[in-house]
C-alpha cells in the first residue's frame, strides 16, 4: 500500500472510508484515526493498527447534536453538557442505545459520544453519511501524534490516507462518564471537570 496526502475536501478521503479502511486527520485535540462505525471489517482495521486490545470500544464521533441521541440515552442533566460543550474539546459516556453494533459497544455499560468543533471533521462525516469510529492517531501506549508528518512517518504503508495538517491545543478531550445519575471525570483534557459538573448539576 502506498499512503497518500490529501486534503479535507478530497473526495478521496470518503471513498477510502466508505470502503472500509482507516483514515488519519487532524482535529482541534490532537491527530485521530477514523473509521465507519457500522463495518466489522473497518472496526477490525482501527484495532490492528492502533495495535490495541479488540475488547475496548472507540469514541464514536458523530456530526450534529441531534445524531447523539440515536446511538446513546441522554437525561435533561447531560443535555445541558451537550448544550453547552458541544462541539468542543469533551467526550461524553453515555449509556447506548439497544441496537447498536456489538463492536461499536463490547458489551461495556457506555458509549463515548464526540463532536468535533472542527468543521472540515464535521463536514467529513456529513460526506460519509455515518458516524466514525474514532481514536487517536498513534500506537496504544506510545504518545500521539499531533500532524500529518508524524502520522506519515509512522504509518506510510500501513494507512491509506492521511489527511493533511496540524492538531491545534494539541490535548485530548475531557472525558466524562453519566450514568445512573452520576458523573465522574475520567480524563482531564482543556476543559475543567467543575466547569462540566457545574452545567451538569444545572447551576450555571
Amino acid at each position: 500500500m502506498i499512503s497518500k496526502l490529501c486534503q479535507f475536501q478530497d473526495s478521496k478521503v470518503v471513498e477510502t472510508l466508505k470502503k472500509e479502511e482507516v483514515v488519519a486527520f487532524p482535529t482541534e485535540t490532537v491527530f485521530g484515526l477514523g473509521a465507519i462505525y457500522d463495518s466489522k471489517k473497518a472496526f477490525d482495521r482501527l484495532v490492528a493498527i492502533k495495535k490495541r486490545t479488540p475488547d475496548k470500544p472507540f469514541t464514536v464521533m458523530v456530526a450534529d447534536v441531534d445524531d447523539i441521541e440515536k446511538l446513546a440515552k441522554v437525561g435533561e442533566a447531560e443535555k445541558r453538557i451537550i448544550k453547552r460543550f458541544m462541539p468542543g474539546e469533551i467526550t461524553i459516556l453515555l449509556p447506548p442505545q439497544d441496537n447498536l453494533y456489538d463492536w461499536v459497544t463490547l458489551n461495556q455499560k457506555t458509549i463515548g459520544i464526540r463532536i468535533s468543533a472542527s468543521k472540515d471533521v464535521c463536514d467529513l462525516i456529513r460526506r460519509v453519511g455515518k458516524p466514525l469510529l474514532v481514536t487517536s492517531c498513534n500506537i496504544s501506549g506510545e504518545p500521539p501524534i499531533l500532524n500529518s508528518l508524524e502520522a506519515y512517518q509512522k504509518f506510510e504503508g500501513v494507512i491509506e490516507v492521511i489527511v493533511e495538517g496540524q492538531s491545534e491545543t494539541n490535548i485530548p478531550s475531557t472525558i466524562v462518564e453519566c450514568i445512573d445519575g452520576t458523573i465522574k471525570l475520567v480524563r482531564l483534557g482543556n476543559i475543567p471537570f467543575e466547569m462540566i459538573e457545574t452545567v451538569w448539576k444545572g447551576n450555571e
